[in-house]
């Protein structure tokens, strides 16, 4: 075989990546054993190394190729760039060998009558036998030409994928990783086109690709053939499949976003103009790409790609997939498949935050995208035009320096490993830009519209990746702490440490940290922050005649089918989303517990909430979801708990009944769960009880009745214990969760928790920050400890050394 010059992709298989290439190596193993199984793969053909290496010898090119090179300073932008030009020139000039040209267009002719055609459209695309190794990721180095149709055509794009070994960029990674120029060889699939151009096409991890997550498939997609989507010039949608649910066949979708998809990459009139870029119908934006129904069938044939190569490798393989879905016959199809090179090779033994000190608002906000990464980095901002080309000297860039643009250029690679951090006006999570920041470890924020409007040349900023999906540029230097640990050195521990989580988009990350699940996730941070409006004006903003809040409304649920579906989804999906990354522990999800003040400000609240003198102590928690007047906005919640659970399949889903009074407040609270089909005991649903009102200590036996566990909310039971507004500065100094007589409240719940066989925990930094607290709560044998993952170190150093001193 390794004389050959041409051979089918069926023909070649992953023992062939040194005559091959690692991504055609990759389509034939495809095509041979998973092609069986149902995954489609488009047929096509290869051209092999031992054919590259005949173009150059047939035109005397190595030696003159080395001579230039060895010229090179590799440190100079401008250098390399001449190298680069003055390479692919000759090249492309070269002249084929009748017999790999007969060979080439033998089976181009071949292939055009598989498909019944006398030409057929191709997609030529590279493929070297350094790219895609686990140890240098090589991936997008080398040139596709898409749409491709004809010998000629064929001739020329082969020529130019050989020349695309000597791009800029390529020649750097060569000499970066170490491997000699003339050490990766290049190999060429000539392979049937999908119709993308009149479909869907993206890209797929099966991890997520921000925080290495290994159970979730991260899928990207947008309208037209995926070249715009790979080099971040439009914003697509994105889906996120839970995998262990997915094997046990519930809908496994737990997160869909919405991308802006404003432009569309078509086939263009003749050969001429093979591609073109039109403006996506308006319909179509606002409407997701994908079908839920197709959305599963791509991830559940990712996980069956990862479980394909792991086996054959015998150790977990994460894949990073192309795909596309044909618009003439609604099929989907995989177009490569490849190891995925950043977090399948790192160690999760270390861990490393970033943090910011002072008031958050101190910080000024210039802008904000999609963060790629979670660290911070700082420097002056260099504003470079895409497409442009420059050098070391003209660009003034200099190690450390921000690089702002629209999109990254992939030839600017050289440039961007000297940057401090990345970012760009367009792109999403697996543009360009987001890859190679991820590859070179550094942050970058994409997507933020008009960077290289608002940022100037030459401004100090801070980028910071390390507060959730959300990117930020601020002003000038701000100060942040980055702090290491190893995982390893943490002292075991008999007390269960479980976290408190807001925010469901850290939770992938905060999932890697020692834990034993999920002590509480609060519904409103998710109400707050990705539903905004308020749900009661949500259901009947029509009757309200506020055509302004009815248009914001329509606006906001754009793409769902109604008011209830998205209220419902967006819930659904933040609450699917933490409890998905802890699963199978228990995550402990709290019901709405927001005052009326903080029901006042979302959208639409002016119309439904009542003015409070202390909306603390007023209408708040259980006694909201029973009164007649808010029942049908509890109702959503409580679908979206039984969505989470029973269609999604995460049942690990605990639920709290915050601020509750009485015990018949407890009951009418369970009857209208049960109403709304959330049954304790009915499918394993465990209700747990916020307790933080004395009367829940009191009345522990009896309220222990009707529940499962008790989670200690120390704030409001320290602040209700003591008399004292906990936000009033004047009575500050009193309020302590160590008092006498807030410690006789725990020691009397744990004991009636013990009395009546169930759980009882706490959420609160005090064991974190009282050493003497985390030894009165271990000696009183409390079941959990809940901390912010912030605190999750010293908490378990807290309570070692509290374990140790018992004993």
């Amino acid at each position: 075989m390794e004389k050959e010059l041409t051979l089918k992709l069926e023909e070649v298989g992953i023992n062939n990546i040194d005559i091959v290439g690692g991504k055609n190596a990759s389509l034939g193993e495809m095509i041979q054993h998973l092609s069986p199984m149902g995954i489609n793969v488009p047929r096509g053909y290869v051209i092999t190394v031992a054919a590259y290496q005949m173009f150059l010898e047939h035109n005397r090119l190595p030696d003159r190729i080395r001579e230039l090179i060895m010229k090179t300073d590799f440190e100079d932008l401008g250098s390399l760039r001449k190298t680069g030009e003055e390479v692919r020139s000759l090249i492309a000039a070269g002249i084929f060998p009748t017999v790999l040209a007969d060979q080439i267009l033998l089976k181009y002719k071949a292939l055009s009558e598989h498909y019944g055609q006398t030409e057929t459209d191709v997609a030529v695309r590279s493929s070297a036998t350094a790219e895609d190794l686990p140890d240098a990721s090589f991936a997008g180095q080398q040139e596709t030409f898409l749409n491709v149709r004809g010998n000629s055509s064929i001739l020329v794009a082969v020529r130019n994928c050989f020349a695309s070994l000597f791009t800029d960029r390529a020649i750097s990674y060569r000499h970066s990783f170490g491997y000699g120029q003339f050490e990766v060889g290049l190999s060429i699939c000539i392979q049937k086109m999908v119709r993308s151009d009149i479909g869907v096409s993206g890209v797929a991890f099966s991890l997520d690709p921000e925080s290495g997550f290994r159970n979730a498939v991260v899928i990207n997609g947008s309208y037209g053939l995926g070249e715009l989507l790979v080099q971040g010039a439009v914003s697509p949608d994105e889906f996120i499949v839970f995998k262990p649910t997915m094997k046990l066949g519930f809908q496994p979708i737990i997160e869909k976003k919405l991308g802006t998809k404003k432009q569309t990459m078509v086939y263009g009139e003749d050969q001429a103009e093979r591609v073109k870029v039109i403006n996506t119908e308006a319909s179509l934006q606002q409407c997701f790409c994908l079908s839920d129904e197709m959305i599963i069938l791509l991830a559940q044939w990712v996980q069956k790609i990862e479980d394909y190569y792991s086996n054959l490798k015998n150790k977990w393989t994460p894949m990073d997939i192309e795909w596309a879905v044909d618009g003439n016959d609604s099929n989907l199809y995989i177009l490569q498949a490849r190891p995925e090179t950043i977090h399948s090779l790192r160690k999760p033994e270390k861990i490393t935050s970033y943090s910011f000190s002072g008031n958050p608002d101190s910080r000024a906000l210039i802008t904000q995208g999609i963060a790629v990464g979670d660290k911070v980095g700082m420097g002056k901002v260099r504003i470079v035009v895409s497409g442009g080309a420059f050098s070391q000297s003209d660009a003034g860039f200099s190690d450390g320096d921000v690089l702002v643009t629209d999109i990254t250029d992939p030839d600017w690679e050289p440039l961007m490993k000297r940057a401090s951090a990345i970012v760009t006006n367009k792109g999403g999570r697996t543009c360009h830009a987001a890859i190679i920041a991820r590859e070179l470890g550094i942050p970058a924020i994409v997507g933020c519209e008009h960077a290289t409007k608002l940022l100037v040349d030459q401004q100090m900023v801070t980028v910071s990746c390390a507060e959730g999906e959300t990117g930020f540029v601020y002003d000038g230097e701000v100060t942040f702490e980055k702090s290491e640990f190893d995982l390893e050195d943490l002292p075991k521990i008999n007390t269960p440490i479980m976290l408190n989580v807001a925010s469901p988009a850290l939770a992938f990350q905060f999932s890697q940290l020692p834990n034993n699940g999920v002590g509480l996730a609060r519904e409103e941070f998710i109400i707050n922050n990705y539903i905004k409006v308020h749900p009661l004006a949500l259901l009947g903003h029509q009757k309200i005649g506020d055509n302004d809040l009815s248009g914001k409304i329509k606006e906001m649920i754009c793409g769902y089918q109604d008011e209830t579906d998205f209220f419902v989804s967006k819930l659904s999906s933040g609450i699917a989303k933490i409890a998905a990354s802890f699963y199978p522990k228990p995550v402990i999800v709290r019901f709405s517990d927001f005052k009326s003040n903080e029901y006042f400000n979302l959208l639409g609240g002016k119309y439904f909430e009542p003015k409070e003198e202390n909306p603390m102590l007023g209408w708040r928690g259980a006694s909201r979801y029973y009164a007649a007047s808010y029942k049908p906005a509890f109702a959503l919640e409580c679908e979206a708990i039984k969505m989470v659970r029973e269609k999604m399949g995460l049942d690990n889903v605990i639920v709290m009944v915050p601020f509750c009074r009485t015990i018949d407040e407890l009951l009418k609270v369970q009857s209208v769960m049960g109403d709304c089909g959330l049954k304790r005991g009915e499918n394993g649903l465990q209700v747990y009880l916020m307790a933080e009102i004395p009367s829940n200590i009191i009345l522990a036996d009896g309220f222990a009745k009707y529940i499962d566990g008790f989670s200690i909310g120390s704030n409001d039971l320290t602040q209700l214990t003591l008399g004292l507004d906990r936000d009033s500065s004047l009575v500050a100094h009193i309020y302590d969760e160590r008092n006498e007589a807030v410690k006789a409240m725990i020691i009397h719940l744990i004991s009636a928790a013990k009395r009546n066989n169930v759980k009882v925990g706490i959420c609160g930094q005090g064991p974190s920050d009282f050493p003497d607290f985390a030894d009165f709560l271990v000696q009183q044998g409390i079941d959990t400890i809940s901390v912010t993952p912030d605190s999750v170190i010293k908490t378990v150093q807290a309570i070692a050394a509290a374990e140790q001193r018992i004993c």
